[in-house]
């Protein structure tokens, strides 16, 4: 027995001490939480329940060049309230002010709102829900309500914002005008047009508040006042005119509906500067509706096909190899380099023409022997001045995107007997819409090359932050005299070459046609072959204001009229003749010192009644109805009249004496 007691006096011992160590341990570990880790650990409890977040700054706006809004940040406000912040007093003493306010504004009655208000104070709810996606006007409004006007901390009120990116005029020109976001699927920031160029100055500063967190995981700002303001960004005034946007994009549109095609794009450039008035890109959807999807104008580099021959006559003229008066043969409207066939459009060709003449109808067989029989020893000086105009690579646009322009070069790889005359029509080569026209827009501009400019400023509010100037790429892209023959050679295609469905007397235009067949994606077989279809040019010929390139993207060929002057062209005379009527400095008045003789006439006999000095009433008849009022009122007399056209009758007549403020009636014919 007394062993037994012994085992057991030892296990107690045993576990006496065990407790002892524990004790200790603890007293250990606590001792080392508050005094060595305790400042770690307050700032890990600190953290989860009392945090800075971030104020969204509001986005600057962006403008047209007219003044409109293209794009602007508009605040949405969420308002809850914090049932456990107001005393027992207070509350009761505000809750029914306060919804009978809520009830002016929010679509609900007061009674609802006081029945919820007090549910949620018995429930202990601290964030409960008011209203979501308030204007600015309706937050303010709900702000000064009763209870609310004491701020969160005597009111309860809880203030949420989030701001919401706009674009007032809808789709049209989104691309250009773009976004810059985060896409939710990847967390990959994402952005596309001025949106995402500019977004340096855009975007502004954000800003901080403190939160606490309180029940449920929710969280309640801790200060009436933020820790940080956020500073807005800067508005950018951008080079877009939605008059002509507007007309573009309408035009671009009715064509891809009526040639059911798969995209196409229009550019309108102003000559001297460079600024983009109008850029629309638009891609058919499944539903055969129209969006605006790639950036086709900027982003999709391809063969142009004839709107390059361009390039072969400004070489040939430049180095005066050969005159716009040469001759050339187009051989039945076939040629053959390297057993490889060039074909003209025209059946049977186009017989001896002149190297202008197969540039207005747009020859292949005249443009290729011109290029072939004056480079083929020497091609490296051909494709320099493709270089020297810029072709060969990017303009260095703002945007994220801009398609990579491929013009092959002798002895690299690429380069075959056939790139010669295949280049000189326009294939084995890729460009952008937009280099094509700032090309064009080179030629307009008397050979000054500016860059295409979609922004003219920064502005904070009326203060200017940054301006962008005219930027100049190329001086001179050629001489003047080359240049005289190019717009004398260009003015005529629209008269009496390929263009001249486009011809009208009342104003004048400039350009090229172009059609390229295109294997595009670099698919076989001969049904993935389809046709593009632009026009290139500027006006007025005489004294350019803007230039403007149209692509189209496989139009329809059951009707067999794919060609750039029938699809693209219709839509390049569109804008122009909109753009031209509507803007009056384009208009020439003529004889502003022709007379009419009636009109002298007319002018004469009223002059001679109103300086005769009238014993009575004057004889009106015959006199036309607002002369007649106009010299009765010099005499002093009210006038009434009953018709239009002439003085038929008055009720006065002639010779009556003459009575201040008497009412005469004229009946007119």
């Amino acid at each position: 027995m007394a062993v037994e007691d012994k085992h057991i006096s030892y296990r107690i011992y045993l576990v006496a001490v065990f407790i002892f160590l524990m004790a200790i341990a603890i007293v250990v570990k606590l001792t080392n939480i508050q005094w060595v880790e305790g400042d770690h650990y307050r700032k890990l409890a600190k953290q989860r329940t009392v945090r800075n977040f971030v104020i969204p700054a509001n986005k600057g706006n962006i403008y047209s060049a007219d003044g409109s809004l293209l794009a602007t940040s508009i605040p949405n406000y969420e308002i809850r309230f914090d049932s456990k912040a107001p005393k027992t007093e207070t509350f009761e003493e505000f809750v029914k002010p306060l919804s009978d306010s809520l009830a002016t504004v929010l679509d609900k009655s007061s009674s609802y709102f006081e029945n919820e208000l007090r549910k949620a104070r018995a429930n202990n709810n601290r964030y409960y829900l008011i209203a979501r996606k308030l204007s600015y006007t309706d937050y303010m409004k709900i702000k000064s309500f009763p209870l609310f006007n004491k701020g969160a901390f005597k009111g309860g009120i809880i203030i949420e914002q989030e701001t919401v990116r706009e674009h007032p005029i809808g789709k049209i020109a989104e691309r250009t005008i773009g976004y810059d976001r985060i896409d939710p699927a990847t967390g990959v920031e994402v952005g596309k047009g001025i949106e995402w160029a500019f977004k340096s100055y855009l975007n502004g500063k954000d800003g901080k508040i403190l939160k606490q967190k309180i029940a449920k995981g929710q969280w309640k700002p801790i200060r009436d006042v933020n820790e940080v303001d956020p500073q807005d960004g800067y508005d950018v005034i951008s080079t877009i005119d939605v008059f002509i946007q507007d007309i573009a994009h309408h035009a671009l549109l009715k064509q891809l509906q009526d040639y059911q095609a798969d995209h196409g794009c229009v550019v309108v450039m102003e000559t001297a500067t460079g600024h983009v008035k109008a850029i629309s890109n638009l891609g058919r959807a499944k539903d055969s509706s129209y969006y605006e999807t790639t950036n086709y104008a900027i982003a999709e580099s391809h063969e142009p096909g004839s709107t390059f021959k361009l390039v072969d006559l400004m070489a040939i003229l430049e180095d005066k190899v050969a005159d716009t008066s040469k001759v050339y043969d187009s051989h039945g409207g076939v040629v053959k380099y390297y057993g490889r066939s060039v074909r003209d459009s025209h059946q049977g060709g186009y017989g001896k023409i002149s190297l202008a003449r197969g540039f207005e109808l747009s020859s292949n067989t005249v443009m290729v022997q011109a290029v072939y029989d004056n480079y083929k020893n020497n091609p490296k000086k051909f494709v320099d001045h493709i270089r020297s105009f810029g072709l060969n690579k990017t303009l260095g646009l703002h945007f994220k995107g801009e398609g990579r322009a491929y013009i092959p070069y002798p002895g690299e790889k690429g380069w075959s007997g056939i790139s010669l005359p295949w280049m000189a029509m326009g294939y084995e080569v890729s460009v952008t819409p937009m280099q094509t026209l700032t090309l064009y827009n080179a030629v307009a501009n008397n050979g000054v090359m500016v860059k295409p400019q979609f922004v003219s400023e920064i502005k904070e509010w009326n203060k200017t932050i940054k301006k962008f100037d005219v930027e100049v790429l190329n001086p001179k892209v050629c001489s003047p005299e080359t240049l005289k023959k190019v717009r004398a050679v260009l003015q005529n295609v629209v008269k009496k070459g390929t263009g001249s469905k486009l011809y009208s007397k009342d104003f004048s235009m400039a350009g090229k046609t172009g059609t390229v067949q295109m294997n595009y994606g670099g698919k076989a077989g001969k049904s993935a072959l389809y046709y593009a279809s632009s026009f290139v040019g500027y006006f007025p010929a005489d004294h350019p204001k803007y230039s403007c390139i149209v692509v189209v993207h496989k139009p329809n060929t059951a009707k067999n009229n794919y060609y750039g002057a029938d699809v693209a062209g219709p839509v390049f005379k569109r804008i122009a003749q909109k753009i031209f009527t509507d803007a009056p400095s384009t208009n020439k008045v003529k004889q502003l010192d022709y007379k009419i003789p009636k009109q002298e006439n007319s002018y004469n006999n009223y002059t001679v009644l109103v300086n005769k000095k009238h014993k009575g009433i004057p004889n009106l008849k015959g006199m036309p109805g607002m002369d007649a009022v106009a010299l009765l009122e010099n005499l002093d007399l009210k006038v009434k009249i009953i018709g239009t056209g002439k003085v038929k009758k008055q009720s006065i007549q002639p010779g009556q004496n003459i009575v201040k403020n008497t009412t005469i009636v004229l009946e007119l014919s």
